[in-house]
């Protein structure tokens, strides 16, 4: 690696939640510069979540989060010419991107209904843990489950 890493940069909360993790889902979902359309889906899709749950959206949203975010992946490494898929522990800020890529990956593969009604449809079905989002987190797992033989190569 040349030079020195980028310095992490201080996201600041939006305005309506004042939560930092809600102007980063705001970004994640922004396509082309488009923050009004991302916030119009996000904030849409809080109070779906509110009038459909009888809950605060932030700890419907927060929940949901905490549900989705993997503990173990897999990471391929060869070792004696064959590749390996090792088992590693997620760190900190890779669990909050995973859960991200996967709860709007999730929502945008439903069909037929505006991003907010797909993302609230998501945030509520991972906060009841079921949903596609979910699935995807189940899946990390269980393959990090059935390499744990090969964790010894990990260092």
């Amino acid at each position: 690696m040349r030079g020195k890493p980028a310095p992490k940069r201080r996201l600041n909360p939006d305005a309506t939640y004042h939560n930092v993790l809600v102007a980063k889902l705001i970004n994640y979902i922004m396509r082309d510069g488009k923050r009004s359309a991302a916030e119009k889906a996000v904030y849409g899709a809080m109070k779906l979540v509110a009038e459909k749950m009888k809950k605060d959206p932030l700890e419907v949203f927060d929940g949901a989060l905490r549900n989705v975010t993997p503990l173990l992946e897999v990471r391929s490494r060869r070792v004696g010419g064959a590749n390996y898929q090792i088992p590693y522990p997620v760190r900190g800020e890779r669990r909050y991107i995973l859960a991200f890529r996967w709860l709007i990956a999730a929502a945008r593969a439903r069909q037929g209904v505006p991003m907010s009604q797909k993302l609230a449809a998501e945030l509520m079905d991972a906060y009841n843990k079921e949903g596609a989002a979910i699935k995807k987190r189940d899946d990390a797992h269980r393959m990090a489950e059935a390499n744990k033989a090969f964790a010894h190569f990990a260092r």
